[in-house]
């Protein structure tokens, strides 16, 4: 299983990075984490006749705007879209003239499905759960070829992070603050903060991403919070746009 950062900027894309968008490739699908204007490269690492399933954590631009780009794609089977209630209403008004080309005029056929919290078998084992944001947002707990791999975005620490986190062995983590920001308007993580709860979730590796593109708008404040959260726990890996992990 392979997994890839097409996107991990939050709020607005940068020319070091593309916001939220995520690849997971296994032997039997191609997994999305959110369509942020990353999902653009998508063709460039999947070139089978896999499924492609996209799951997405909420309706806010950055995690949505790279559907305005679904037509330059040729998937040959129906992209499968997943989301919480009211993804179906959000997306039908979304994909439509005058904003961008309609469903209906895609090159292939799409179907989106909604899912409230809970456990969930098709299309794959998953959990999802509500988390702490301004609007309706849902992290997601997979079951992938034996690996719990866990993806939290646009949220402030509650319950459902630390259910969903519990001995994964990938917790895929927000960073929109930065080390030691307190709460600001929007709920969000700082690097500590992610690292804590990595810690006490029993987490084997932690992935920060979604960094807010006006906060961290320098390479090197990426590393101060590699840094920051490596000192909680030392597993901390900090994704960039473009980076491949094996696991």
């Amino acid at each position: 299983m392979k997994i890839i950062f097409l996107g991990t900027n939050g709020w607005y894309s940068t020319r070091h990075a593309n916001t939220s968008c995520i690849l997971i490739k296994t032997d039997n699908f191609n997994l999305v984490l959110d369509a942020g204007d990353g999902l653009y490269k998508l063709d460039k690492y999947i070139d089978d006749d896999k499924p492609v399933y996209i799951f997405l954590s909420h309706l806010h631009l950055d995690h949505v705007i790279g559907f305005h780009i679904l037509n330059k794609f040729r998937f040959k089977k129906p992209l499968e879209i997943f989301g919480y209630i009211g993804t179906r209403q959000g997306l039908n008004t979304l994909l439509q003239h005058p904003f961008t080309a309609s469903i209906e005029e895609l090159p292939f056929s799409l179907k989106i499905h909604e899912v409230n919290e809970g456990s969930h078998d098709i299309p794959l084992p998953f959990m999802s759960l509500l988390l702490k944001h301004a609007d309706p947002c849902i992290g997601y707990r997979f079951s992938i070829d034996d690996k719990i791999i866990t993806y939290c975005t646009d949220t402030g620490e509650c319950e459902n992070l630390y259910l969903l986190a519990s001995n994964a062995d990938l917790f895929i983590s927000e960073s929109s603050y930065k080390p030691e920001q307190v709460e600001w308007e929007w709920p969000h993580l700082n690097p500590e903060t992610a690292a804590m709860i990595a810690k006490r979730s029993n987490v084997k590796q932690l992935i920060l991403t979604h960094f807010d593109a006006e906060l961290y708008n320098t390479p090197e404040s990426k590393v101060e919070a590699e840094n920051r959260a490596r000192r909680l726990f030392p597993t901390t890996i900090i994704a960039h746009d473009d980076l491949e992990l094996k696991i």
